[in-house]
């Protein structure tokens, strides 16, 4: 302790890198990273999507196409958020969280307004509406055992619905309006089957955990049965 100020001592003066507030800064910088800033750009598209989906009526031609390449943002940057965050480890609390929740705001957002209109049968939102959402709780309810990983089918199932959603998003007519009829129906048949093999999947894992689970507490039994005898006979 020579009792010098660290900038008498040619220092800087900030706390040392590995300190209290060195660990927080850096703490704070992993939260602002690119792979986040693309999530939470996503998110503020939301309103304005919704805005320009239903400005003067929801029928302007000129707001449908501002609408669509709103829409369209959001969908790319879906898909460079992720690969960026697992390429350059950028995954943090934050994006777990919200990367999800950005995913199914837009889309979401999309089906409802479209469906609203009279653009898309009721139905079919709740289909897909209803799939992401029994999906995202039963994700939750099988943690525990292990994670799914994403499928080829998945990934269809993704790339399937924001084609056919951007396509009903634009005012489109003619052949195009008759082709992005069979699109959303490929979309919706791809959302059924993919939930219904993400729900065996999820069974599957579930009576695997359970049964390690048992497999591990009949040892642990088994080892207490016979470390018992053992010590009777020390006593």
């Amino acid at each position: 302790m020579t009792g010098v100020p660290a900038s008498a001592a040619g220092g800087t003066g900030r706390p040392a890198p590995g300190g209290k507030l060195g660990t927080a800064a850096v703490n704070q910088a992993s939260l602002w990273n690119i792979a986040n800033i693309l999530t939470m750009v996503r998110l503020l598209l939301v309103p304005g999507f919704v805005v320009l989906m239903l400005a003067d009526g929801g029928y302007d031609p000129a707001m449908r196409a501002w609408a669509w390449a709103a829409f369209a943002v959001a969908m790319i940057t879906d898909v460079f958020d992720g690969h960026l965050a697992r390429t350059y480890n950028l995954v943090t609390d934050f994006g777990k969280i919200a990367d999800p929740i950005a995913d199914k705001a837009i889309m979401g957002a999309a089906l409802i307004c479209l469906s609203s209109l009279g653009d898309l049968p009721w139905w079919v939102t709740g289909i897909i509406l209803g799939r992401e959402l029994g999906i995202t709780l039963l994700r939750f309810v099988v943690i525990r055992y292990g994670v799914i990983p994403a499928s080829r089918g998945g990934k269809m199932k993704t790339l399937a619905q924001g084609t056919a959603v951007g396509m009903y998003v634009l005012a489109l007519t003619g052949p195009l309006a008759t082709f992005r009829f069979w699109v959303m129906a490929v979309a919706v048949v791809l959302t059924v089957v993919t939930g219904l093999d993400y729900v065996r999947q999820a069974v599957v894992l579930r009576r695997a955990g359970l049964a390690e689970a048992a497999a591990a507490a009949a040892l642990s039994q088994a080892a207490a049965a016979d470390q018992t005898p053992s010590e009777a006979a020390e006593k």
